[in-house]
C-alpha cells in the first residue's frame, strides 16, 4: 500500500520549503493505516508553520527500505525517512547527526538506550521513532486448564510444554524461526542463555558457547521432543505464530505489545513475564527501535530540524504510540504514559525498556547480518542440523560483512 500526503498549497514560491517525507505502515489495514496518523500530523505542523509543507509518502514495511534505498541511489533522497535503519546512510555522509538538527531539549529527552543506539562513531544520527519490547506469553485458559504455573526457566518452558502437548494443544511453545523476523526471536533465545549477537567490545560473537549452548536445548529439548508444533521452525513465520496465538492454538510464545490486544480483543486471556532463562527470569528484555533520520541532500536542515522538534512532541509521540500498543521513546512521553491508568497493560514492556538489549544498529554490516540470520537461524534447529556450524557460518558472514565495510 502506498499512499500520498501532500501538504495544502504545494511547495512554491515565497520562501516556502516543501519537506519530502518516506514513512513505514504500522497498520494491518486501512483502518488503521499510519497514513491518518501522518496526515493529522501534516496539518497540524502546517497550521503553525506558514512556511514549511510538508508531502509524506507511506509504504508498507515490505518495501519502505528498499524504497528509500532507491531514492538514495537515483540521487532523489527525501529530506525525512522513518525506516528500520540508519547506519549504511550516516557511514555514507549522507545523514545530518541530531546535534545539526534538533533543539538541546529534543536530544536530550531521547531515553539513553535508544540515544546511544542511534550512534555511529560516537555520533547520533539515528533519532528512535517509536520502540517496543519483548515478554513470554503464555495463555492463561489453557495453563489453568493444565494446572500450570508461569515459566521461569528453561525446564520450566519444557515441562510446561510437555503437560500442554498431552493436552492437545497444538503449538505448546511457538517457536517462529522463519524468514520473517528470526533474528528477533533468535536474539531473544540468546539473551536467556546468556549470549547475544555481539560481545563486549561490540564485535560479531555469534557462535559464542553461550549460543551454541541455547540452540542445542533448543534443538534437542523443545524441538526434537516435538514441542514446537507441526510446523518446522524455519517453515513458520511470526505473523503466522501471533494469529495461532490469538486463535488459541499456542501455548507460549514470546511476543510483543501489539499482539497484547489483538490477543485480547479475540478473546485470548493473556498472561506475561519475562523471558525465562537457564536458571530463572532473564536480567536483559530485547529492545527494538525503529528510526528517522534526515537527509541532506537537498540542504533542508532547519526545516528538517523544525518539523523534527515538533514530531517528538509528546503528545505526537504518544499519538503514534497509542494506535499501535508500541511504546514511546522520550523521556517526558513515556512517564506520561506509565502514569496513565489506560496504559497499565504497558508497564511491564515500559519498565524493560531503559535495560533492554538492542540490535547492533550502529553496525553498517547489521543489515547483511540480519538477513543471514533470518534465512538460515531455522536450520538449527532440523532433526539433522548442527547448531555450532550453522551458528559459526553466520558468525563467519557477519564478520566479512563488517571487515568489508
Amino acid at each position: 500500500m502506498t499512499a500520498v500526503l501532500t501538504g495544502c498549497g504545494g511547495g512554491g514560491g515565497s520562501g516556502v520549503v516543501t519537506l519530502k517525507i518516506v514513512a513505514a505502515d504500522y497498520g494491518t489495514s486501512e483502518v488503521n493505516t499510519s497514513t491518518k496518523y501522518w496526515e493529522a500530523l501534516a496539518k497540524n505542523f502546517e497550521a503553525t508553520h506558514s512556511k514549511i509543507k510538508v508531502d509524506v509518502t507511506v509504504y508498507s514495511w515490505k518495501e519502505v527500505d528498499r524504497k528509500v534505498a532507491e531514492m538514495v541511489e537515483k540521487g532523489k533522497a527525501p529530506d525525512i525517512a522513518q525506516i528500520g535503519a540508519y547506519a549504511d546512510y550516516a557511514k555514507a555522509g549522507k545523514l545530518y547527526s541530531a546535534d545539526e538538527t534538533l533543539a538541546i531539549r529534543t536530544q536530550a529527552n531521547f531515553l539513553p538506550r535508544l540515544a546511544d543506539a542511534g550512534k555511529v562513531d560516537r555520533t547520533q544520527y539515528g533519532l528512535p521513532f517509536v520502540a517496543s519490547t519483548r515478554l513470554l506469553f503464555y495463555n492463561k485458559a489453557l495453563f489453568e486448564q493444565a494446572d500450570l504455573k508461569a515459566p521461569q526457566t528453561w525446564k520450566d518452558i519444557r515441562d510446561d510444554a510437555k503437560a500442554l502437548k498431552s493436552r492437545g494443544v497444538k503449538f505448546p511453545f511457538a517457536l517462529p524461526l522463519g524468514d520473517e523476523e528470526s533474528q528477533a526471536e533468535t536474539m531473544m533465545w540468546l539473551l536467556s542463555g546468556g549470549g547475544a549477537y555481539t560481545d563486549d567490545v561490540g564485535s560479531y560473537d555469534v557462535d559464542s558457547p553461550e549460543n551454541v549452548q541455547t540452540f542445542t536445548w533448543l534443538k534437542d529439548k523443545l524441538v526434537g521432543a516435538g514441542l514446537t508444533g507441526p510446523v518446522a521452525p524455519g517453515k513458520f513465520d511470526r505473523a503466522k505464530a501471533f494469529a495461532a496465538f490469538t486463535d488459541g492454538d499456542v501455548g507460549m510464545l514470546n511476543g510483543h505489545p501489539t499482539l497484547m490486544r489483538e490477543a485480547e480483543r479475540k478473546g485470548v486471556k493473556v498472561g506475561m513475564v519475562p523471558l525465562p532463562g537457564k536458571d530463572g527470569p532473564s536480567k536483559g528484555s530485547l529492545g527494538v527501535a525503529d528510526w528517522i533520520m534526515g537527509f541532506k541532500q537537498n540542504g533542508h536542515r532547519e526545516q528538517i530540524g523544525t518539523f523534527l522538534d515538533y514530531a517528538f512532541e509528546d503528545k505526537n509521540v504518544l499519538d503514534f504510540a497509542d494506535e499501535y500498543d508500541l511504546l514511546p521513546v522520550t523521556d517526558t512521553a513515556s512517564a506520561a504514559m506509565e502514569t496513565d491508568v489506560k496504559h497499565k497493560k504497558l508497564r511491564d514492556f515500559l519498565a524493560a525498556l531503559p535495560n533492554s538489549e538492542l540490535y547492533p544498529y550502529g553496525k553498517t554490516s547489521w543489515a547483511q547480518a540480519s538477513e543471514s540470520i533470518k534465512k538460515n537461524i531455522g536450520k538449527a534447529v532440523e532433526p539433522n542440523g548442527d547448531p555450532a556450524s550453522l551458528l559459526g557460518q553466520i558468525a563467519r558472514e557477519a564478520t566479512a560483512a563488517e571487515s568489508a565495510e
